[in-house]
């Protein structure tokens, strides 16, 4: 299906032909998540349909993510920060299974 759409970056409107349905569009523009909506998809035509932006605006503004050098992380979120001591106010209540401590 062919979508257009007016970019922020540029203003510019662009067309790309996306295979998405009709009725995946209307699922998420009744408010499915659009991953769930179109899940055959590229996030870069999820993107384009969501904000009107281009694969190439997306680079050209933010870099090739699978090149952009970020943080290295070393799989193990309490390694070197006790981001979870004293979180909680209250104890935890054993009868509420969504009521959860972690490192019991």
């Amino acid at each position: 299906m062919l979508i257009t759409r007016v970019s922020p970056f540029s203003g510019a409107e662009n067309t790309m032909d996306i295979p998405v349905t009709q009725a995946q569009l209307d699922a998420w523009n009744q408010g499915q998540l659009i991953q769930n909506a179109m899940p055959n998809i590229s996030a870069d035509h999820r993107e384009f349909i969501m904000t009107g932006i281009t694969p190439s605006e997306w680079e050209a503004m933010f870099g090739d993510p699978q090149t952009v050098d970020g943080p290295e992380l070393d799989g193990d979120l309490d390694s070197d920060n006790d981001f979870d001591a004293d979180w909680r106010d209250e104890p935890v209540d054993p009868s509420d299974p969504y009521d959860i401590e972690y490192d019991r």
